[in-house]
């Protein structure tokens, strides 16, 4: 214990600067010894859809340690791993715990600790650290608010739907096979915008693919992807209320990826002097956790990181379950044997002679081909990802298709149909495009002749005919 008066104490309190912190990783430490002996200190832990933050603050609001990383769904395993590492830096000292986040509620019942809604937790972090905020912009996962300052408190947020969010920007980016940093790059090199939705991620797939199947540039379709992001943000939350003053950008996303920011910007016609970018902005709701916590209940690092691994044998159990698809091993017989009574008939291409048709269908995502005889059998298949390169995939199966045919065999017809139909019957110089309702129900009768009712589910599309 330490033998400082109050007043020494004070005046130390008074006098001391924001404390300088280093950074190794996700992970931000004092850069200088640090006296913990007379802190109350104030943890905040962030546990979102897709990231668990910890941030620790002194009796000064400062920021004296930070932390955060990826579950990937094992929330219990990160924050221990968390708590742990911290442990490392701090010591194991005293201190008040408040738990926020969209998956926080829950840890917080199970750990017996206070429990911060993560608007409330952003708002204090927001009036404490950056008081001339008029309106805070913030981006997480899954999620995305808005609070107004600028007229008493207004608070909006987004539903269970994840568009126009971290989560959605990941999903986009990995149609460009890159990650969100490497859409950020592709963005710096963007000439125009296409318009995309953004209010669900199905939608703006749907308008995306496309987009690359007809060779738009992939740096115009990532900033078209960030531009989508900043109108639902704008138009889904605002909803018509002005976003003026200083405007703060909080979140990852808004942290790490300035050309998201930069749409925002370009969005809401904001000047430099009227941005906020805060320092460590990803921490904000984690940081403003541990300022809003009002319980006086103090553990150590020790106590918690104890509780941690006691949950491992019970966590799951509030979880609701659905009841398996089959009861039985007879029953998913039954349905495996029922499903499996049409046979193709099927060749061998490299010792077929005679004439053979091609069919080829360029879905949203995936190409299908097949090769059939002149009685029907299936000579050659070909099925996978387009990635975003419909007349290269075409290329790639019609060069192995002609690698593996005979001599005396010859091409009767080539049909296309799907997304891409008409690019590849220029491409290819295909003999005719089908309507893929057509086709389907053209493929369903040689199967079933009396067929009445088709289901297709696609990668971008469902069908009922």
């Amino acid at each position: 214990m330490s033998d400082k008066t109050a007043a020494s104490i004070k005046a130390e309190k008074a006098a001391r600067r924001p404390l300088e912190l280093k950074q190794d990783g996700a992970e931000l430490s004092p850069a200088h010894p640090y006296d913990l002996s007379y802190a109350h200190l104030r943890l905040g832990i962030d546990v979102g859809s897709t990231t668990v933050k910890l941030a620790v603050i002194d009796d000064n609001d400062n920021l004296i340690y930070a932390n955060y990383e990826r579950h990937h769904t094992d929330v219990r395993a990160t924050a221990k791993e968390l708590f742990v590492r911290a442990q490392r830096v701090i010591g194991d000292a005293p201190m008040r715990v408040s738990i926020t986040g969209s998956g926080g509620m829950l840890l917080a019942k199970w750990l017996g600790l206070e429990f911060v809604q993560e608007v409330i937790a952003s708002k204090r972090a927001v009036e404490t650290l950056i008081p001339q905020t008029d309106c805070a912009i913030e981006l997480g996962g899954e999620d995305a608010k808005i609070i107004y300052f600028d007229n008493g408190i207004e608070q909006r947020m987004n539903g269970t739907c994840a568009g126009g969010t971290g989560a959605f920007i990941d999903q986009m980016a990995s149609l460009l096979h890159t990650d969100a940093s490497g859409l950020n790059e592709l963005a710096k090199g963007a000439e125009r915008i296409h318009p995309i939705a953004s209010r669900c991620g199905v939608f703006a797939k749907t308008d995306v693919q496309p987009l690359l199947n007809e060779g738009a540039r992939p740096e115009d379709v990532a900033a078209s992807i960030f531009q989508a992001v900043a109108n639902q943000t704008v138009s889904g939350l605002a909803c018509g209320h002005p976003i003026r003053g200083y405007v703060a950008f909080l979140g990852g996303p808004l942290q790490y990826l300035s050309e998201l920011r930069h749409r925002f910007y370009v969005t809401l016609n904001l000047d430099d002097e009227h941005i906020i970018v805060p320092e460590n902005a990803h921490l904000f709701v984690a940081t403003g956790a541990a300022l809003a916590g009002e319980s006086q209940k103090h553990v150590t690092f020790a106590e918690v990181i104890r509780l941690l691994e006691d949950l491992k044998d019970t966590q799951g159990s509030e979880v609701e379950r659905l009841e398996p698809l089959f009861a039985t091993e007879d029953d998913y017989r039954e349905f495996k044997e029922r499903h499996d009574k049409q046979v193709v008939p099927k060749g061998d291409l490299a010792s077929y002679h005679g004439r053979v048709f091609i069919g080829i269908d360029a879905g949203s995502t995936t190409m299908k081909a097949a090769v059939v005889g002149e009685d029907g059998e299936l000579l050659y298949t070909w099925y996978g990802n387009n990635n975003g390169d419909i007349l290269g995939t075409a290329r790639k199966i019609t060069d192995d298709i002609y690698d593996k045919m005979p001599a005396d065999c010859t091409i009767g017809h080539v049909t296309t149909t799907g997304y891409g139909e008409q690019i590849l019957i220029e491409a290819l110089r295909a003999d005719s495009g089908e309507i893929e309702t057509v086709a389907h129900l053209r493929g369903a009768k040689a199967f079933i002749p009396g067929v009445e009712f088709i289901l297709d589910i696609g990668g971008q599309d469902m069908k009922c005919l």
